[in-house]
């Protein structure tokens, strides 16, 4: 299903500065960035609880905000993109 997984992490320290790398790095190793804090990840319920117990290891829920969307295995129907930096089928063959 895809997830749409967004973070907001304050980087007013340096320790905030280091959870905002954190964060964007474990959410990089399992779905692709479409803009600065907000990433599509193809994951299953299992993988999903995975990154959740990563992410939350990271941020600071004092300071810090995470957010994931479920948006489902019918997510081509549910999302549209228009302007740059257009997006890949996460789903699709990789052909190298």
């Amino acid at each position: 299903m895809l997830i749409l997984i967004t973070y907001d992490v304050s980087t007013l320290t340096p320790a905030g500065q280091r959870r905002l790398r954190k964060v964007a790095k474990i959410c990089q190793n399992y779905g692709q960035r479409v803009q600065n804090s907000v990433f599509e990840c193809v994951l299953d319920s299992s993988l999903l609880l995975v990154v959740k117990d990563k992410l939350l290891g990271v941020i600071d829920p004092s300071v810090d905000s995470l957010r994931f969307y479920m948006l489902g295995n019918n997510y081509k129907t549910k999302t549209e993109h228009y302007g740059a930096k257009p997006s890949f089928d996460v789903t699709a063959p990789l052909i190298l």
